[in-house]
């Protein structure tokens, strides 16, 4: 079952690995398609490996997904914009926290949670400040502010009728990714999954060792700076955990293949550790 966390040894011709984040990497050998390599770092919570891999291509089986909702809202209690999208037959809903100087309106973001959209995820991009509060830079910053604004939206999807029965993830980019953990260490707050991708995580401080939600890394070799702050994280998180160092990438992903590295694993994860549905 996904995400239950049993302790079994998966091996390949470059891996190996323990638990349900060997089986994450088993699965994201197979879908880069292109000679793009990345490294990834496995913990469960009880030991850590580092794994060289290179990926392998893949024929793309996906299918484009039409939205059962598309709709603009507004997130009390400061109504904050947003749009929420949701896929026919959705499995789970992500919430998107945007990074320092950004917006809903992000483009990598927005691209990100296409692809999501298209295996069946659905995605929710929203402004964390007001315009009068994003005037002040010391807000993209504050991370409190950011985690509860993060916070509202969550109850508000738990509240929305059309999501009130799915599991939510989170996805954070720059100091988004802080917001995210900070919000689901929050006790009561059940999130299935969370991505960071260029993320602060570092910037969750305390709160990391309270985060029990699967948490993935992505980070770029060449953003070297955030790369070692993503690594002191990686090690203070006390979750089911991995870090994916993606080659040839910088800070905002913007190389050729780059995010399209980073979107896969993101996809992997999030789908990997959706809930199994009881059978009444």
């Amino acid at each position: 079952m996904a995400g239950s966390g049993r302790r079994e040894a998966h091996r390949g011709d470059d891996c190996g690995t323990v638990g349900t984040a060997g089986d994450f990497l088993m699965q994201s050998r197979r879908i880069r398609p292109g000679p793009e390599r990345a490294s990834i770092r496995i913990g469960d919570g009880s030991g850590v490996r580092f794994i060289p891999v290179r990926y392998t291509a893949m024929t793309r089986t996906d299918l484009e997904v039409e939205a059962s909702l598309s709709d603009d809202v507004r997130i009390p209690p400061v109504g904050l914009p947003g749009r929420l999208e949701l896929p026919a037959r959705c499995l789970e809903v992500v919430a998107f926290a945007h990074g320092s100087g950004s917006s809903r309106l992000s483009p990598r973001n927005m691209r990100v949670a296409a692809e999501l959209r298209r295996r069946g995820i659905g995605t929710l991009l929203f402004d964390l400040l007001t315009e009068r509060e994003a005037e002040d830079r010391r807000n993209v910053f504050e991370i409190g502010l950011l985690s509860e604004r993060l916070l509202e939206a969550t109850r508000w999807l738990r509240g929305h009728k059309a999501c009130e029965t799915l599991p939510i993830g989170y996805f954070g980019a720059s100091t988004g990714a802080a917001a995210a953990l900070v919000a689901a260490a929050e006790p009561g707050n059940d999130i299935v999954a969370i991505v960071s991708r260029g993320g602060r995580p570092d910037l969750a401080g305390s709160a990391l060792e309270r985060v029990r939600a699967p948490t993935l890394l992505i980070v770029g070799r060449d953003d070297v700076d955030v790369l070692a702050l993503n690594r002191a994280a990686f090690a203070a998180l006390r979750s089911e955990k991995a870090l994916v160092v993606v080659e040839g990438a910088t800070h905002l992903f913007e190389e050729p293949g780059t995010l399209e590295a980073a979107i896969d694993h993101a996809r992997q994860w999030f789908l990997w550790h959706i809930p199994a549905r009881s059978e009444d």
